[in-house]
């Protein structure tokens, strides 16, 4: 996971100089980074399988289920400028700053996180337990995520230790995401989940009544067992979750030197926020991964809809989802050390434009099941540079700001929750307007097949629509000023500040 880092004066990464410099330990960013598995590992499961969840195991309208989805991932996006506003309200402990959001949010994180995966038995409100829980869990993995990942700006000053905690944490919570894919689809794939064959009468269309007469006569207990392994799994990934912040708050410690905070007194947050939309690297940084994120997301909320009906592979799409994520854990070390050889820039063009060859082939070629897994691979790759550069070149960008701006503290939060915002708003349009997309094109609940519109939506979703986003990133990202020149001034000025 990138470059080795150089020894560390002790085991808990203090400062080896008066000047700031900190070298951390191994130890110190191996726990580090795994408290980025637990939002990772959450997120990958409810991206890839809450969808096909809501529509075929909790058998929900389409309707309701994209408003499930769109409400959930606003809301999302919502909480989390307000956890950075409360975050940068919040004073010093001898926690630490951002380690109590983390500490008391978790055990509430898991219990609601459970409760999505639970089918209540109950004839009406359904559309409510999904959206509230949703909501809920959303708020509280913030209450976690977003002080996690400004913790990035508090473990060190030294820009390079910086850099390879990220390598580490990028590693892990990749790691995090094929834990995720493996846990929530070997278990929930080893369940058969029963499917309805379609009425010859019902054509192209999809009669409610004639489905609901077919869903009478059809056997029940294999749908059953489909939603205990959905909550099994949501009981390992909980256990998981609780251990990694366990392991985060112990073995990590918040330095408030790192951050060059010297007081108490709570910031401005508007005129922070104010000072922030204003800097023009951060706002071309977020105009670029804003598209691409949004390209892999929507890609992640439709692939097992897509494996399942449009190429047939309804027993292999946890196993294809699962060689996606492998791929993507193994060169996260690749693209740290082609962004410290090649520059970052460089890394997110490279890195992120291989995918569109890959996602117009998955749908031009016929049905191959090996095919589709060597596909599967070698998207992962584009994946991992998705994963990595955002997270590694937004500290460049807040370095940037305290040149321009060396009076001006603690917005750290406010950097890291809005580059979220942005990107978890615009998913949740996405995949709202997705999800309604296969309702109008007439998707069938349950269904072994769907009709050939929902195949042709299908296809577009997971193939043209990102192809577009991604080419539009790329193309914003080129407006970006930091290059490796711009870094490298910006370092040694920032040590001359120091």
């Amino acid at each position: 996971p990138g470059p080795l880092p150089g020894r560390a004066g002790g085991a808990d990464g203090l400062s080896l100089s008066q000047e700031g410099r900190a070298k951390l330990s191994v130890c110190s960013k191996l726990c580090y980074a795994v408290g980025g598995a637990p939002y990772q590992t959450t997120g990958c499961a409810l991206g890839f399988f809450l969808q096909i969840y809501l529509l075929d195991v909790a058998q929900l309208d389409p309707f309701y289920a994209s408003i499930i989805l769109f409400v959930g991932r606003a809301w999302d996006a919502v909480t989390d400028p307000m956890v950075g506003f409360f975050i940068s309200k919040t004073s010093w402990t001898r926690f630490g700053r951002l380690m109590p959001w983390i500490i008391f949010s978790t055990p509430f994180a898991v219990i609601s996180y459970f409760l999505i995966w639970f089918v209540p038995d109950i004839s009406s409100g359904q559309v409510l337990w999904y959206l509230v829980f949703y909501c809920l869990f959303q708020t509280l993995v913030t209450c976690f995520h977003v002080p996690y990942s400004a913790l990035t700006m508090f473990i060190s000053s030294e820009q390079s230790e910086r850099d390879s905690a990220t390598a580490y944490r990028m590693t892990v919570e990749v790691l995090g995401t094929v834990l995720g894919t493996a846990i929530q689809g070997q278990i929930v794939g080893k369940a058969d989940t029963p499917c309805i064959q379609s009425p010859v009468f019902l054509g192209e269309t999809n009669s409610s009544v004639a489905m609901e007469e077919v869903n009478m006569t059809h056997d029940t207990g294999s749908l059953t067992d489909t939603k205990n392994a959905y909550m099994i799994a949501a009981g390992v990934i909980g256990g998981l979750y609780i251990l990694c912040a366990v392991i985060l708050s112990l073995g990590v410690r918040e330095k408030r030197e790192a951050s060059e905070l010297q007081s108490d007194d709570p910031v401005s947050f508007f005129r922070g926020l104010k000072l922030v939309m204003n800097h023009g690297a951060y706002i071309k940084l977020i105009a670029g991964f804003l598209f691409t994120s949004l390209a892999f997301m929507l890609l992640e909320g439709n692939f097992a809809l897509f494996c399942t009906y449009t190429l047939g592979f309804r027993n292999e799409f946890q196993n294809i989802l699962l060689a996606i994520m492998l791929s993507a854990t193994l060169t996260i070390p690749l693209w740290q050390w082609f962004l410290t050889r090649f520059g970052k820039k460089t890394a997110v063009y490279v890195g992120i434009s291989s995918a569109i060859p890959f996602l117009i082939v998955v749908v031009l070629l016929d049905s191959n099941l090996i095919v589709t897994y060597i596909v599967a691979v070698a998207a992962g790759i584009s994946v991992a540079a998705a994963f990595l550069l955002p997270w590694s070149m937004l500290p460049d960008v807040i370095d940037d700001f305290k040149l321009q701006h060396p009076d001006s503290r603690g917005h750290e939060a406010i950097f890291f929750s809005f580059y979220v915002f942005f990107t978890k708003f615009t998913s949740g349009v996405s995949l709202g307007i997705s999800t309604l997309s296969l309702d109008f094109a007439g998707y069938q609940t349950r269904g072994c097949s769907q009709p050939s519109k929902v195949n042709f939506t299908l296809k577009m979703l997971v193939s043209a629509v990102p192809v577009g986003l991604i080419l539009l990133g790329l193309l914003l990202f080129k407006l970006y000023p930091i290059d490796e020149e711009k870094r490298r001034k910006n370092k040694k000025a920032l040590q001359d500040l120091r």
